[in-house]
């Protein structure tokens, strides 16, 4: 499996961002993020990017900021995690038979990635969804991690519509369900609620 290196020099926006924030917080990861989950899984969750406080820091998706708490809690309730989150790389959580990966492996200005920058880093993905040997279900966070795996399966952003709960058969025997990101403005806002998140992750957990 491909991955991208620490110094990734193929975006040189998320390069200066990510050098700006080396020097400024010296002890976080700082780097290209890399999945988190074993290679055997049959479920694979796909966010946006890094969050700065979040992944960017911890150097694992959805780790340390507010996303990842609705997240990982409702994969303990579905089965697909065990363990404790407590918001840090080195804690006892593990993901089962469920890996999580993104978009964009570097953390973007603002969390906005560039379309540049999403399909420059799109080979990751392409090359991630080829090498995983089990992957039948995925799960995309957003419509910009929905498109990202159109793309990656050689697909055209117009053959599935993103929207909320929606599920689409894909090449390869693979299905995908949609879901608003779990960021904490869009359950701030009222557009994704916990029930709504646990519908969408209990349909992708029971899918075959």
């Amino acid at each position: 499996m491909i991955l991208p290196d620490r110094d990734c020099p193929l975006c040189k926006r998320l390069v200066e961002f990510r050098l700006a924030a080396r020097a400024k917080f010296p002890d976080w990861h700082n780097a290209p993020v890399p999945p988190f989950g074993p290679d055997e899984a049959r479920l694979l969750i796909v966010g946006l990017a890094p969050g700065l406080q979040g992944a960017n820091r911890t150097g694992r998706p959805f780790t340390g900021d507010y996303a990842g708490n609705l997240l990982y809690a409702t994969l303990k309730e579905f089965g697909l995690a065990r363990g404790e989150y407590e918001q840090r790389p080195d804690d006892s959580l593990q993901l089962v038979d469920c890996r999580i990966s993104n978009a964009v492996k570097c953390v973007p200005p603002e969390n906005k990635p560039t379309p540049e920058e999403i399909k420059i880093c799109n080979r990751f993905l392409a090359d991630e969804l080829a090498s995983l040997p089990n992957v039948k279900i995925v799960l995309a966070l957003g419509s910009i991690a929905h498109d990202a795996v159109l793309v990656a399966l050689g697909q055209k952003k117009s053959s599935a519509k993103f929207a909320h709960a929606a599920r689409h058969a894909l090449p390869r025997g693979l299905t995908m369900f949609d879901s608003y990101h779990c960021s904490r403005y869009n359950t701030n806002t009222g557009r994704l609620t916990t029930e709504m998140f646990r519908d969408v992750v209990g349909q992708a957990a029971k899918a075959r």
